[in-house]
């Protein structure tokens, strides 16, 4: 592999890890193990048969759990400590066949990139999460996978188009997820709002004047 290919895999396996971390392990393990791709000595654990197998697994246990409505932010919160380490370590072992300097500045982009990508997944789950519906959950994890695999394809196949991608969507994250968090919780307080019970102030106590005496039907005082 030359330079521009292991950064390629560097940053778009990062990427796919923090979209989907066990499909990007699985993938890159079985095409490794089969022949399709060359991976560097350094990732050729991941063509171990049991790293797939548990891989492949852990992916199974995803697939259903990303779908339902609630779970899939609870797992994505879980993740969030395993994601992010997995995805920095498999970009600096991408470049570590360059020098240890470029595989620690690896190590760094990595967990960047790994970051950018599981803090968007995250946040879009929880305005998703806001519908009633769990079609939504549905259509999403299943694009995510779906573009999780994609990545990995076009990584070794147009390694300028996925270096090109990560950049502007890095940059694109920096941008969005902050304001994804803010409408967020700008919905939870409307709701939270509205489901609060209204305070009852205190009871209003009406008082009426006093009645002030009309003019004497005698016509007053009458002399002797």
């Amino acid at each position: 592999m030359d330079i521009v290919d292991q950064l390629a895999l560097s940053m778009g396996a990062a990427w796919t890890c923090g979209v989907n971390l066990y499909a990007t392990v699985a993938v890159l393990g079985i095409m490794g193990l089969t022949g399709h791709i060359v991976l560097p000595e350094e990732l050729l654990f991941l063509q171990s048969p049991e790293v797939i197998a548990i891989a492949g697994f852990m992916y199974f246990v995803e697939f259903f759990v990303d779908k339902t409505p609630g779970a899939d932010s609870a797992w994505d919160a879980v993740h969030s400590f395993i994601r992010i380490p997995a995805g920095a370590v498999i970009a600096a072992q991408a470049m570590a066949p360059v020098s240890q300097e470029a595989q620690f500045i690896a190590f760094l982009m990595g967990g960047a990139i790994t970051t950018s990508a599981h803090g968007t997944k995250a946040a879009t789950r929880l305005m998703i999460n806001t519908s009633p519906e769990p079609f939504s959950n549905w259509f999403a994890s299943i694009a995510e996978d779906v573009t999780a695999v994609g990545a990995l394809w076009v990584t070794f196949n147009h390694p300028y188009i996925m270096i090109g991608f990560v950049i502007v969507f890095f940059l694109f994250a920096l941008w969005i997820t902050p304001k994804i968090f803010r409408a967020f919780k700008t919905i939870l307080g409307k709701l939270a709002a509205f489901l609060s019970p209204k305070e009852a102030g205190p009871p209003t106590v009406t008082t009426e004047p006093p009645a002030t005496p009309g003019p004497d039907p005698g016509g007053g005082a009458q002399s002797g």
